[in-house]
């Protein structure tokens, strides 16, 4: 391939101003702030002439947000790099990074991870290819996760109430976007992500103010206590379900809302009796 033409350099060039402006505009004004007429107004353009590089604020917006996904999973990437071999000190690592990033760029953290917006909901229904940037940046905890689960079998539920509740086709989204993973994986990294994301974004959107002084001490608490659990050994068919209780049913037997006996079946990571 040769090198890019003067106007294929200057249509590039147009574009990457065109969402820096957009996310200055973020920055500083929120979401509601960015508008293809201002960015317009900004670069000295009319306000047609910016549709030659983006047929709609969508697009645009769209555009930005794998930017950011992509500014995004290249510092996680570093930052696994750093920590090296061991999956559970990158999965340390790239979550304080992630948190590092999200507290310093609430506005973009926001536009990717926040509520609906124009452009952000045909960009999370392209999640499912694995090219897509929200689909790489998933990759870079998943894998830590598959690798520790290759190298020793870590605690989960009981594999008959992962297969009940996740198996089928439940999946299928996550396995177009990364391939078939064991169930057991998949759910570590779903409720992991579930965590880190939940205490990230509370924090993020000062939904801790009412309840804490020092978010990252809790976060600190839950990344020991979901560390904990990856390393915790698997329990026996014994220790899965409390004594006296029939094994759950079959997929071919939908269960009740929980599984017959005295109660739900012991909590991921619970103590055993």
């Amino acid at each position: 391939m040769g090198a890019p033409s003067r106007r294929e350099r200057l249509r590039s060039a147009t574009v990457a101003e065109i969402k820096d402006g957009a996310r200055r505009l973020l920055v500083t004004g929120g979401v509601d702030a960015v508008s293809l007429r201002a960015i317009a107004r900004d670069m000295g353009m009319t306000a047609p002439a910016i549709y030659r590089y983006f047929p709609s604020l969508e697009a645009l917006v769209a555009a930005l947000a794998g930017d950011l996904y992509d500014e995004l999973r290249l510092l996680l990437e570093a930052a696994r790099d750093e920590a090296g071999a061991d999956p559970v000190d990158q999965l340390l690592t790239m979550s304080r990074a992630f948190r590092a990033w999200s507290v310093a760029h609430p506005a973009e953290f926001g536009l990717i991870f926040g509520a609906p917006g124009p452009g952000r909901n045909a960009f999370v229904d392209g999640c499912v290819d694995p090219d897509h940037p929200g689909a790489r940046f998933g990759a870079v905890f998943i894998q830590p996760i598959l690798d520790l689960w290759r190298r020793s079998p870590f605690r989960t539920p009981p594999p008959e109430l992962l297969r009940q509740r996740l198996g089928g086709r439940r999946l299928e989204p996550l396995r177009l976007s990364h391939g078939e993973v064991p169930l057991e994986v998949a759910y570590a990294f779903l409720s992991g992500w579930t965590r880190l994301y939940g205490l990230v974004a509370m924090e993020v959107f000062h939904q801790f103010d009412w309840a804490v002084t020092e978010a990252e001490a809790l976060f600190e608490l839950e990344l020991e206590m979901f560390t904990a659990q990856l390393l915790a050994d698997p329990p026996t068919r014994d220790d899965a379900l409390p004594t006296g209780e029939d094994p759950p049913p079959t997929v071919e037997d939908p269960p009740p809302a929980f599984p017959t006996g005295d109660g739900p079946p012991p909590a991921f990571g619970a103590a055993k009796g």
